[in-house]
């Protein structure tokens, strides 16, 4: 046998010899290990995260009327003030010689009140002279008429003193209407006297806003000016300071998601949390949630307020708040941890026949059938489908089932937001091929449904041979830790698996429930 000949079996022996080994070593190899959590009963509390600014629960702007130059400041940051308490001076020098003026001007307008009424005393004493000299002509031609009817005087006579009567009634006309025109001027002046009343009243109330007093009892939490600063009041009153009116009474207004905000209602306890004291935590009640909408890129936000006592003044305005409004809270339930929900043994996804979700037949047992299938199953029942309704709505629901699948993982909030979405739009798609009729009792379904808060999801644990076994279960409320088992197949103290232990760990798969359509 040639050498080469020995070389090419020595060759196939170390390979089989190598092959044999990497078998050997596979098959002792020890199995991948688990982490464990068990199945426990407790309480279940849903809360909404946010973050908010803590402000007042009243704060006063205190501003300028006047222009002018600050002369003196009474007031500083943190400084108690008293309702009317003197807090700043504006220099009130202009001003007073605004008021001087006014004063001057309205005793010019009473003096000449004064004139105007003398010269309406004189002009009556015209009048009346008129009319004396008128009665005499009256006299004299009443006279001179009877003598001339007895043809005691001639005719030229008479006509004279027929003139003179007559000259006498139109200078007590001008004399009347002197007086008139007098009268007219004292009313006049009259008016010019209110009206330098008034513009000395205004001068004194501009005087008076040069002190610039506390509009309530309370803090000032911030001072904008400062001594020899001039501030200008065109426009609108600047602002001089802001006096937070009680600080034991405080409020965070928070950034609510829409997604989020239909959860939030009145009177719903809160609690909270400062960077200034990490350990501790402040209480709160929901008062207020604000219909106006926040966008601010694409992302719609409302506001809600929420309330809170500051006995040790603890909190300060304008801290930051990390929030959490309890919306709902379950005693005495099953509850699972939420990593057994999102583990995911390495190949569940990659096996020949994919798993499929299910949910949990509560009706009947809990049997197990397909989501999808399920939700036709009951649409179709509840709402007597017809043939080409129930096709629609099959290819309806696998869409969505397909497109959640497809969703990533990585970030769970969103992920669950993308699922609500696709869900409304299922929704929204099914009901248009609906009757009213129809679409009327969906609506109460899925308002039901909403009501209850359930969905699906799967868990897996080891059983007695060792094995990996899906279990399949309804989902109610959720901590963010831990959820709510509303049905399944599992008991108080049964371990489910959470994630993979030792080197193996990465290789596990996650992923958030399912949420039936």
């Amino acid at each position: 046998m040639s050498k080469r000949s020995l070389l090419a079996i020595g060759l196939l022996v170390l390979l089989a010899g190598a092959g044999v080994s990497y078998a050997i070593w596979g098959s002792l190899r020890p199995a991948p290990g688990y982490r464990y959590a068990g199945v426990e009963r407790g309480t279940i509390t849903s809360t909404v995260s946010a973050t908010g600014t803590l402000t007042p629960v009243v704060s006063v702007q205190v501003g300028s009327q006047i222009s002018g130059q600050i002369k003196e400041l009474y007031a500083d940051y943190n400084s108690p003030v008293k309702k009317g308490q003197l807090i700043a001076q504006i220099d009130p020098d202009s001003v007073a010689l605004r008021v001087n003026q006014a004063m001057a001007d309205l005793e010019a307008a009473r003096a000449t009140v004064l004139t105007q009424r003398a010269n309406v005393v004189a002009l009556q004493a015209e009048v009346s002279r008129a009319k004396v000299t008128l009665a005499e002509a009256r006299r004299d031609f009443e006279r001179n008429r009877s003598l001339a009817e007895k043809n005691f005087i001639s005719t030229a006579v008479l006509e004279k003193s027929q003139a003179a009567f007559d000259a006498g009634q139109e200078q007590v006309k001008i004399a009347q209407a002197h007086l008139a025109v007098a009268e007219a001027q004292v009313h006049n002046v009259q008016a010019l006297v209110k009206q330098r009343e008034a513009q000395l009243a205004q001068a004194r109330v501009d005087l008076s806003r040069t002190s610039i007093r506390a509009p309530v009892d309370g803090i000032v939490v911030k001072k904008s000016v400062e001594p020899g600063q001039t501030v200008a009041a065109s426009l609108q009153a600047p602002e001089l300071f802001i006096i937070a009116q009680d600080l034991r009474q405080m409020r965070v207004e928070t950034s609510i998601d829409e997604a989020e905000v239909g959860r939030i209602q009145l009177e719903q306890r809160a609690t909270f949390t400062v960077d200034s004291f990490p350990g501790r935590t402040f209480s709160g009640t929901v008062t207020q949630v604000r219909k106006a909408a926040q966008v601010v890129q694409n992302v719609v936000t409302y506001i809600a307020v929420i309330t809170a006592s500051n006995p040790d003044l603890a909190l300060f305005p304008g801290m930051t708040a990390n929030v959490r409004i309890v919306v709902d809270t379950r005693d005495n339930v099953l509850k699972v941890p939420n990593a057994a929900l999102r583990f995911r043994p390495p190949g569940a996804f990659e096996a020949r026949e994919p798993v499929r979700a299910v949910a949990v037949d509560e009706e009947k047992g809990g049997g197990r059938k397909p989501v999808a299938q399920a939700a036709r199953e009951r649409l179709t029942k509840e709402l007597d489908l017809n043939s080409e309704q129930q096709a629609k709505v099959a290819a309806i629901l696998n869409e969505t089932r397909d497109r959640i699948r497809t969703l990533p993982t990585e970030d769970q909030n969103a992920r669950r937001k993308h699922i609500e979405r696709l869900r409304a739009e299922s929704r929204t798609r099914i009901a248009e091929i609906l009757s009213p009729e129809q679409r009327s009792r969906y609506e109460a379904m899925t308002a039901a449904r909403a009501g209850r808060g359930s969905s699906s999801g799967r868990v897996w644990v080891v059983d007695d041979s060792g094995q990996l076994k899906p279990i399949d279960v309804r989902l109610g409320l959720s901590d963010g830790s831990y959820t709510e088992l509303r049905a399944g197949d599992l008991k108080d103290g049964t371990q489910v698996i959470i994630g993979m232990a030792g080197a193996d760990k990465k290789a596990a798969q996650t992923g958030g429930p399912r949420f039936g359509l």
